[in-house]
């Protein structure tokens, strides 16, 4: 979808609805709080109008993200948190590499080896993903059904290890934590179709902070906005 296109109809500037994004997507922030924040700079915009920018516009940049990805290493680490929707837990399936870095991540309302295996297959066919060597996983019964599964279909090569050793995933858990404080101020989701679209923008902000993105530095925050600015064909 061509930039022109997709700010369409909208009655801000773009810069102001990618400010809002970001800032929900990358900040533990409650659409009140943006509203207040923009109020103080002279932008009169309801919470519930940066609600449908952040519905609209975050999975628009984790799919635009995607290709600009540095490669990861073939060292997996699988875990899966929880999330709230309609007061019900649910699964956010993520996996990093050795070195922290964001492979993909999957919401699903199961916790199987269905769900494991639709997740791994969804990290192989990634742009940024290596064929692993090795995957690390804790001690859930679903992960060895999983890659028995995929084993059998040949999707997963014969030789790739799967090491139940919850010590070793030290590394996601830690990233888990980084989500977790962003998903934390507002207080579960009403869908799971809200829920998914949001985190797919948390991730991408999350890999876009990790210095994922090729040729932007981790913690250069002024050119990773410009990044994101550019991500949607908008100039400064």
């Amino acid at each position: 979808m061509a930039s022109q296109s997709l700010f369409k109809w909208c009655h801000f500037l773009p810069e102001i609805i990618l400010l809002n994004v970001r800032g929900y997507c990358r900040y533990p922030l409650s659409y009140r709080n943006l509203e207040e924040m923009m109020a103080e700079r002279g932008v009169e915009v309801d919470h519930s109008t940066i609600n449908r920018w952040v519905l609209k516009f975050a999975p628009e940049l984790d799919k635009r993200l995607r290709s600009h990805l540095s490669l990861t290493n073939d060292s997996w680490r699988v875990d899966e948190t929880y999330i709230q929707v309609k007061g019900k837990w649910k699964y956010l399936y993520r996996a990093v590499d050795s070195a922290g870095n964001t492979l993909d991540f999957m919401l699903s309302a199961k916790r199987d080896g269905k769900a494991a295996a639709r997740f791994f297959r969804k990290v192989l066919k990634a742009q940024h993903t290596q064929t692993p060597r090795v995957i690390t996983v804790d001690k859930n019964a679903a992960y060895p059904v999983a890659m028995e599964q995929l084993k059998a279909d040949e999707t997963i090569a014969q030789e790739t290890e799967l090491r139940q050793i919850k010590y070793l995933n030290h590394i996601i858990e830690q990233d888990h934590r980084n989500i977790k404080r962003i998903v934390k101020p507002m207080m579960g989701f009403k869908s799971f179709h809200s829920a998914r679209r949001t985190l797919s923008g948390i991730e991408a902000m999350n890999r876009i902070r990790k210095g994922q993105a090729k040729g932007i530095r981790k913690g250069d925050r002024v050119s990773q906005m410009n990044f994101i600015e550019e991500l949607f064909e908008v100039s400064a």
